[in-house]
């Protein structure tokens, strides 16, 4: 009430007439506003701008707990998610996000894998552990496009990418080609869904040259590569689908410079819990 009353001041409203409307005496509210502050109502004060700056730099994409990594990263501070998740919904600050629909596509494999992964979404080292996946875009007149991506599990940094206008195997092929190319010495586990690109016996066949070990998700389990999943809800809700509402993408290279940029904000600045409120190549460089 005191802190409206004095807002409502600024923009040339009198005091008197506020303080009758409000139902308090002139005494009351100066008291009020000439108190000492607590050190819990400075702090707040304080997240409450650091939380509007982010929020703002991050086009609103942020919910509680990821601001919470921000905020504590910006400050180097160790504020408790509930305290931002109170301030977020007192400011009416929440993530402009959706969620992602999951699409499965049927398929005859020539080859299985057994789930050697076995949701064990933790790796000690970089280029121990990949996951990889493809999903759809939409842009133009009801065209498409295909994300392939490699994921390590070290810091659920995006190793290597490919978009295209085809969900085909040489998609994939490409997308491992490259994540080859800048880990040659990769001897690696790495993990899929039974999509017909990994199930391809030309898949099985790269994966033999370079010694790594495949590992494939259990029939409808999508939870058996959780964080590629994850990954592909974070640049759905957090970039496509915000422009998609907006104005859509006209043409391929629109969306293809949208995803490039996504991805680059992705490992380069985008905080995470799993990296120690780092983003991921921050975290690899640390470490190393």
């Amino acid at each position: 009430m005191h802190s409206a009353i004095t807002e409502l001041h600024n923009e040339g409203y009198s005091i008197s007439e506020l303080c009758r409307c409000a139902g308090i005496t002139r005494q009351a509210y100066y008291q009020y506003k000439n108190r000492n502050k607590s050190e819990n109502e400075i702090k707040n004060t304080k997240l409450v701008d650091v939380i509007l700056e982010v929020y703002e730099d991050v086009d609103g994409i942020y919910g509680y707990r990821q601001m919470t990594l921000a905020v504590n990263r910006k400050l180097d501070t160790k504020y408790n998610h509930k305290r931002i998740y109170r301030l977020m919904k007192i400011l009416g600050l929440r993530s402009v996000t959706r969620k992602k629909k999951n699409n499965y596509v049927k398929s005859t494999p020539d080859y299985v894998a057994e789930n050697i992964l076995n949701r064990d979404f933790i790796a000690n080292k970089a280029n121990k552990k990949w996951v990889t996946d493809v999903t759809e875009f939409k842009y133009g007149a009801n065209k498409k496009a295909y994300l392939s991506a490699i994921m390590d599990l070290y810091d659920n940094s995006i190793v290597a990418f490919k978009i295209g206008h085809s969900n085909n195997n040489q998609l994939v092929f490409d997308t491992l080609e490259e994540a080859i190319k800048k880990n040659p010495k990769a001897k690696l586990l790495i993990h899929s869904d039974r999509g017909y690109q990994y199930t391809s016996y030309g898949f099985k066949r790269m994966l033999e040259l370079q010694g790594m070990t495949q590992s494939m998700s259990r029939p409808g389990k999508c939870i058996d590569n959780g964080p590629m999943e994850s990954f592909w809800g974070k640049i759905k809700s957090e970039r496509y689908y915000l422009r998609f509402k907006k104005e859509g993408y006209a043409t391929f290279e629109e969306l293809k410079k949208d995803i490039e940029k996504y991805i680059e904000f992705y490992n380069n600045e985008r905080p995470q819990k799993k990296c120690d409120g780092y983003a991921p190549m921050e975290y690899r460089m640390m470490a190393a």
